[in-house]
């Protein structure tokens, strides 16, 4: 399976070896022989639609059409119209009759994007091709028949949308058959590093410009920094620096003024003189944040994990634990020195550091709401995880009391 996951990535010219993506790649490839609907999921920006494109390639139907549709694009009078067609005279401008996309498709595939889009009234279509692969013309009486393999995805968490009312419970269950869940860029490790090479190196060979290149500054900016728009955000950015600093190293500096305003939140600037301890010590919770999430990556791959072990009672003149596993697991964290705590600090003056991740994680989520007064979508920009994430850990540890 890894050789045909290989052989998937350079079809489909994916990048990124990140544990969550060869999961989502290898469900995608075992699915395509079925005709069970797929559900894809995951933050706009993170690439979903390589996923029907291989679903359809790597199954029975690879020779028949395969047409995309943007469900959020479409107008909500002329949505049934463009998916299911219309019968002459049967609104103000249907001069002739128009097939729909789903006769268009008829034995092979189509992928509903942006599927919560769709007004109810067409969801309830869309429900009877799913069951009975039956459906009508706009103005027409006749039943029509098809045989479709559908996959939808949405950035949209569509259990939350059915408890509103704007998306069918049962819609929602013969659409999600199979889930695939594509990771954001944040939780994807070295993978963004391929990426940003992978842009530059594009860009530059079809402009015929100098390369560029990024300091350890700026890569670990690019490591830290949340990414809501995910890889399309950063291809962005690339391309941007790309153009403007050509042939130059992208500072810290540089990048700083590439990125969004929310840069400076997601992550702490490089201590100055006079910088407080805070600014630091949070550095370090997302630090462990990322490595959290690195741990669990890895135990869903490997199918669990025992105890980790404790780290040393030793720390460091700021507090940072010194332990064993620490600089086991994440030798990407600096040696203790001066960054992480100034030489007026106290023992009296900083609490003491968390005994595991999980206490770790807790009071950084505990102190991210704080600081951002209970808003979430602002605590989550500045953790760099996404706000369903966030939910979770809030209902986890109890910080919703």
């Amino acid at each position: 399976m890894e050789e045909e996951i290989t052989k998937v990535k350079q079809r489909f010219s994916i990048i990124g070896n990140a544990p969550a993506l060869n999961e989502a790649i290898e469900r995608a490839v075992k699915v395509a022989p079925t005709d069970l609907s797929v559900l894809v999921t995951g933050p706009s920006g993170v690439g979903k639609e390589s996923f029907p494109k291989i679903i359809h390639q790597y199954g029975a139907r690879k020779h028949r059409k395969y047409i995309a549709v943007n469900c959020g694009a479409i107008p909500e009078g002329t949505i049934d119209s463009e998916l299911f067609g219309h019968e002459k005279g049967s609104f103000t401008g249907a001069v002739a009759a128009r097939k729909g996309y789903f006769e268009e498709a008829d034995g092979g595939t189509i992928f509903l994007d942006e599927v919560a889009e769709l007004p109810l009234t067409t969801q309830a279509r869309l429900l009877r091709v799913l069951e009975s692969g039956e459906f009508l013309k706009v103005g027409s009486s006749d039943v029509q028949k098809t045989d479709v393999r559908i996959v939808a995805a949405t950035n949209v968490d569509l259990r939350k949308a059915v408890e509103k009312g704007k998306f069918r419970e049962d819609l929602y269950y013969r659409l999600s058959t199979i889930g695939i869940e594509v990771p954001p860029l944040s939780e994807r490790g070295d993978d963004l590093f391929l990426l940003a090479r992978k842009f530059a190196s594009d860009f530059s060979g079809k402009y015929m410009t100098a390369p560029i290149s990024f300091s350890e500054d700026a890569r670990r900016l690019l490591r830290l920094y949340s990414w809501p728009g995910n890889i399309r955000q950063l291809k962005n950015v690339v391309e941007q620096l790309a153009l403007f600093e050509a042939g130059s190293e992208i500072s810290r500096h540089t990048l700083m003024e590439a990125l969004p305003s929310v840069a400076s939140e997601a992550a702490p600037p490089v201590r100055q003189q006079g910088a407080s301890y805070e600014s630091e010590r949070q550095l370090l919770w997302q630090m462990l944040l990322s490595l959290r999430q690195e741990v669990e990556n890895l135990r869903r791959r490997l199918g669990g994990y025992g105890e980790l072990p404790a780290p040393s009672s030793a720390t460091s003149a700021g507090g940072a634990p010194e332990g064993r596993m620490t600089r086991a697991l994440a030798p990407w964290i600096p040696e203790p020195g001066p960054i992480f705590g100034s030489p007026s600090a106290t023992v009296e003056e900083t609490p003491p550091p968390p005994t595991s991740l999980e206490d770790a994680e807790r009071e950084a989520v505990a102190a991210a709401l704080v600081r951002n007064r209970g808003q979430k979508s602002k605590a989550a920009a500045e953790l760099g995880i996404s706000l369903r994430t966030l939910y979770r850990k809030i209902n986890e540890y109890g910080l919703n009391e």
